[in-house]
């Protein structure tokens, strides 16, 4: 990892088969995050819930049970494997922070879902305008 942009770590690739990590293909898929600016939409759109002294953010600790899930988890506590790899995933929150946060997100029901919707339709627009 050289710098943190965003969300996520930049990796960087090299050869000699140093710094080998076992959820490689999640690379692609942070990545992916990363260049859209996904996660910074995200993150913007959980921002008016976020506590003061939040150590972790809102956007990201959801984006990183999106990630969890689409690496085969299939729990809250799936995040662990992320956790794992913090050079290729950055910080992530324990998995009470994570089950708080779900609650709380549960709890805003529609204005929560319209916001997290909004963020990801505000990304596709820019990801068509730019020929994504």
């Amino acid at each position: 990892m050289k710098k943190r942009i965003g969300s996520y770590p930049r990796v960087r690739v090299e050869a000699g088969g140093r710094g080998v990590v076992s959820q490689a293909g999640a690379v692609l898929l942070v990545e992916t995050v990363r260049k859209t600016g996904l996660d910074a939409a995200i993150s913007a759109a959980l921002m008016p819930g976020r506590k003061p002294r939040a150590v972790h953010d809102p956007g990201k600790i959801l984006l990183d049970v999106a990630l969890a899930v689409a690496l085969g988890g299939d729990c809250l506590a799936d995040v662990g494997m992320l956790r794992a790899e913090p050079a290729v995933f950055g910080p992530v929150a324990s998995d009470p922070t994570v089950s708080r946060l779900i609650s709380k997100l549960a709890s805003g029901g529609h204005r929560v879902l319209a916001a997290l919707r909004t963020a990801r339709a505000e990304v596709r627009e820019i990801g068509m305008a730019v020929g994504w």
